[in-house]
């Protein structure tokens, strides 16, 4: 810590060039920390996805229905447990801004996913009850939703035969995760397949996705197969797959969230290189008298070249950790603004791992050629203003 002095009196030889540098990298490192936190949040699915559960959609696309005749033959399948179906409704309640997940279920459903908790009474309920439907318990808190509860959806897909566009759904109970920090089940609702499928206009006796639960997580691809080969060539051909890779498909039907965070953060971080190397380029040109003055006072070339690339270096990972420090503060507020309709936002330690990364990472490009300059700068050449 003794040369910070000099450090500081490089950084803050042009203060108002030093301070647009800085805001452009506290800028950079903020966006970086909002857009992988909502990497994160699509990511969250896949994370939280069961080895011994399979998912069975249509081979041609995932709005592409599947017979419910499908499920007698799965079930025959060496390896399958037990079969669970469900379909995407897409209701709207009472405003198009209040969305949220809402699914047809089987009553197998329950079976299959043992983390998400019910009480006993409130899924007898679920059974005995044509309309039943069950809320997250987060969504429940969202609308003030209790048990007794009854919901109107607006239809957005599936309208109903007789009550046209309003299907109404009686609350018999509210569930969650095992795990506080698995979001899955507490930002949806779940209703009956069979009140569904009796009332909606048109696509009765399918299913929208099969979910399989296999007694053995090692033979996973080869039952996916044995699957898939029952309906080959028929009308309704299948995809299986681990409902870790399903939950990554359906998320990116909003398009390659990674890949789409990697261009962007690809794009800032090669701009940034591009302005932080020009005003690390230009202080060390404009000092050039005063390294070749501590050169005659004695500092050897090493010891200059350090300075200079850990200017560089404070520079970067000051501004980036502030940008970083920033976003950590700002994605809790972002999340409330989405009325906990998705996972909690956050920096993850494994984004400060990268981040930090990162900005040593641009701190040795931007620093090592004016570094290496300072290094070879020859006294007498300097001082003589060549």
């Amino acid at each position: 810590m003794k040369y910070f002095a000099l450090l500081r009196a490089g950084l803050l030889r042009r203060k108002g060039r030093t301070l647009l540098t800085l805001l452009s990298i506290v800028a950079a490192f903020v966006l970086f920390g909002f857009l992988d936190g909502v990497r994160t949040v699509f990511q969250h699915g896949a994370d939280n996805a069961a080895v011994d559960r399979l998912v069975i959609g249509s081979r041609l696309s995932l709005i592409q229905p599947l017979p419910l005749a499908h499920k007698a033959r799965i079930e025959q399948v060496d390896g399958v447990v037990e079969v669970a179906y469900s379909n995407w409704f897409g209701g709207i309640y009472q405003d198009r801004k209040n969305f949220f997940p809402n699914i047809a279920i089987s009553p197998e459903y329950f079976d299959l996913y043992p983390e998400l908790v019910i009480p006993e009474d409130q899924k007898k309920a679920f059974l005995a009850t044509r309309t039943a439907a069950i809320a997250g318990r987060k969504l429940a808190e969202r609308f003030g939703w209790k048990t007794g509860d009854r919901i109107p959806l607006q239809a957005t897909i599936w309208p109903h035969k007789t009550l046209g566009n309003t299907w109404t759904f009686d609350l018999v109970g509210i569930m969650h995760g095992t795990d506080e920090d698995d979001q899955r089940f507490t930002n949806e609702l779940v209703f009956r397949y069979d009140y569904f499928d009796e009332g909606r206009t048109t696509g009765q006796g399918t299913a929208g996705w099969y979910v399989v639960k296999i007694s053995d997580p090692a033979r996973a691809a080869q039952i996916a197969s044995a699957i898939d080969a029952l309906f080959r060539n028929s009308d309704a051909e299948t995809k299986t797959q681990s409902e870790k890779e399903f939950n990554l498909s359906f998320a990116k039907q909003f398009g390659d969230i990674g890949l789409i965070v990697s261009a962007i953060m690809g794009a800032v971080f090669f701009t940034l290189l591009l302005l932080t190397g020009n005003t690390m380029s230009q202080g060390v040109r404009e000092r050039i008298p005063e390294l070749a003055v501590l050169k005659t006072l004695g500092f050897p070339d090493r010891l200059v070249m350090g300075l200079v690339l850990a200017e560089a270096l404070l520079l970067l990972t000051g501004g980036g950790v502030l940008g970083l420090a920033l976003a950590a503060a700002g994605l809790p507020a972002a999340s409330r603004h989405f009325g906990g309709q998705i996972p909690p936002l956050a920096v993850s330690g494994e984004s400060w791992i990268v981040g930090v990364a990162i900005m040593l990472l641009l701190g040795l490009f931007v620093g090592l050629p004016p570094a290496w300059r300072a290094h070879r700068l020859s006294i007498v050449d300097a001082l003589a203003g060549h």
